[in-house]
């Protein structure tokens, strides 16, 4: 990735921060953007002493106008966008019955619209410069499988999942890539904290069951399939979703 510039949106915590300080120990330009002002600010302190370039934006990837900002820091820092990591989501754990109407809009915008809008202002910008790109976005397993209890993280993952595809054909003319990873459940913050909830350790003991490996995937092994659906090692590689669960889809 060294020269590379890219874009790793949700970058604050989890996947998303996993991914920047890979990114950037790769040797990345980096622009890194989370709607969490301090936890974006601590990991652009901390990456800034490793030497790495980055600049920061705040912004919510459903608003038009943030995600055009966020590509836009891109070329305005750095002069181009070679990579987009569309990473920003929300996970909430629900049955269809517990699900409100505003609970489906929300998910949608930010797992749906949001990943649509960068996608959209990111390929623009790769076509400005004709050098062609690469996306990966952020499926999961619940975007290629039906799970319990996630009425409407699992069909906004499966838009992640559409939408990786049909762009991968509609641009692949063009040099632009897009993949995607399909993460099983990974010890990111959010699914931590879920041994303090009610509900929360018996369902962690279930799930980790259901992956062959018998345990949690770490960020860190997504952010190194991630990086290398990025990179030029996959050169031949678009409209691929790829799933980093321990064998989860495989049974």
């Amino acid at each position: 990735m060294r020269g590379k510039a890219a874009v790793v949106t949700g970058a604050a915590f989890g996947i998303g921060r996993a991914t920047a300080r890979l990114f950037a120990a790769e040797g990345a330009q980096l622009v890194l953007t989370d709607v969490d002002r301090d936890g974006l600010e601590v990991l652009r302190e901390e990456l800034a002493k490793t030497g790495a370039e980055i600049r920061t934006v705040v912004g919510d990837v459903s608003v038009a106008e943030d995600a055009r900002e966020m590509i836009a820091a891109a070329v305005e820092d750095f002069g181009r966008i070679d990579t987009l990591v569309a990473n920003a989501g929300i996970i909430p754990l629900q049955t269809v019955l517990e699900t409100t109407p505003e609970d489906w809009d929300k998910v949608m915008a930010v797992d749906g619209r949001g990943m649509f809008l960068t996608c959209k202002y990111a390929i623009e910008e790769m076509l400005r410069s004709d050098g062609g790109g690469s996306i990966v976005c952020l499926s999961s397993i619940s975007g290629l499988a039906g799970q319990s209890g996630q009425a409407a993280y699992g069909p906004a993952k499966f838009v992640a999942t559409g939408l990786t595809k049909h762009l991968a054909v509609e641009w692949a003319a063009r040099g632009i890539r897009i993949n995607a990873v399909a993460p099983g459940t990974i010890r990111t913050e959010r699914v931590r904290q879920l041994a303090d909830e009610p509900g929360g350790p018996e369902y962690l003991e279930a799930i980790e069951k259901l992956h062959p490996m018998a345990r949690l995937g770490e960020p860190e092994e997504v952010a190194a399939a991630i990086l290398f659906l990025a990179s030029d090692d996959a050169s031949f590689i678009t409209g691929a979703v790829l799933p980093v669960d321990g064998g989860y889809l495989a049974q």
